[in-house]
């Protein structure tokens, strides 16, 4: 399902109550794994440092995957009462950090005569991840897709909104908090298909899937013309809205919520290299019959694995194929 990780050395100085780890050029997932291993290990030993540094003074490239396993150490460092520090992080890493806000969250020193960081020069510092990243042909293709698909948006707005507001009055729009490239927080839009309170009462649905994220085939909260939205996927038209704005892609992986993303163990978050896609693999390919996460890690990695612009226009006429299919389920 993942790559296996390689050997990769961690060296460890220790300092009266304070453990400092050297990371290596690159924290990638071949070396993430490693990695979270090394600081488990200082934690969990009975006589454990108080305070842990993280020293990225070499490091010049880092992934989703290596951004997880330093996010899965700082909350195992905090459940122990252990203070994780990052010092001397470099633009690239920095970058990172600062894309995903967690550079609010880290905390952060300098020593010695590292120069201070430009934030104006960071998006240039922000690693390609994956091929798909920085293809300007892709995002060409995205821009001018997310218009049509704005325009169909704009001329069945109205039918589609009175519809919903007959069936069960409320708000026309859904938003939600999805996590998209390297982990990146941002609004995802839908037209409403479930009751008003619907998150309210997701404690109260069973998941019928396995693994970090949830599906139930007949769920309660989704209205009557919810679930005709759902089957024809009219419901996410929205979602060119964040394409247009860049959050998305017309076509890459599933954007996962942020409660999926705590539940990630290092390789899988090697899904979010790429950005979120109105449709992938995982929609042309079982849709509502994948019910497993391991498929879903296994579908995403597919497609990042053969991805170029032809696959991305294949699973778009794919997708349309799926749409007219009346055994195809909402994703």
């Amino acid at each position: 399902m993942t790559s296996q990780p390689k050997e990769v050395d961690f060296p460890v100085t220790s300092l009266n109550d304070t453990a400092i780890v050297q990371i290596p050029a690159r924290l990638s997932v071949l070396e993430a794994v490693t990695f979270k291993q090394t600081c488990q290990e200082l934690i969990e030993v009975n006589s454990h440092p108080k305070q842990i540094i993280i020293d990225f003074h070499q490091t010049t490239f880092m992934d989703s995957s290596g951004l997880g396993a330093l996010v899965s150490n700082l909350k195992t460092a905090q459940e122990k009462g252990i203070a994780l520090t990052l010092q001397n992080v470099t633009p690239q890493v920095m970058a990172v950090l600062n894309l995903t806000g967690l550079d609010q969250v880290f905390s952060i020193e300098s020593l010695g005569d590292t120069p201070p960081r430009e934030p104006q020069k960071l998006g240039e510092q922000l690693p390609t991840t994956h091929p798909s990243v920085r293809s300007w042909m892709k995002r060409v293709i995205d821009v001018i897709g997310s218009l049509v698909g704005l325009v169909i948006t704009a001329v069945l707005f109205i039918p589609i909104a009175t519809a919903i507001q007959i069936n069960d009055p409320g708000p026309i729009f859904f938003k939600q908090t999805r996590c998209g490239w390297m982990g990146k927080r941002f609004q995802i839009w839908k037209f409403r298909s479930m009751c008003v309170d619907a998150e309210a009462k997701k404690a109260q649905v069973k998941n019928q899937v396995e693994g970090a994220f949830f599906k139930n085939d007949n769920d309660p909260r989704i209205t009557r013309v919810g679930r005709f939205l759902r089957r024809t996927s009219l419901d996410e038209l929205p979602q060119f809205w964040n394409v247009l704005k860049g959050e998305m892609s017309l076509v890459g992986t599933r954007p996962p919520t942020p409660d999926e993303v705590e539940r990630y163990e290092v390789p899988e978050w090697q899904r979010l290299d790429v950005k979120p896609g109105m449709t992938g693999e995982w929609q042309v390919n079982g849709r509502s019959a994948v019910r497993s996460f391991e498929d879903v890690i296994r579908l995403d990695l597919q497609y990042q694995k053969n991805w170029s612009l032809v696959y991305d226009l294949k699973l778009i006429f794919k997708t349309v194929a799926v749409l007219f299919n009346r055994n195809s389920g909402a994703v």
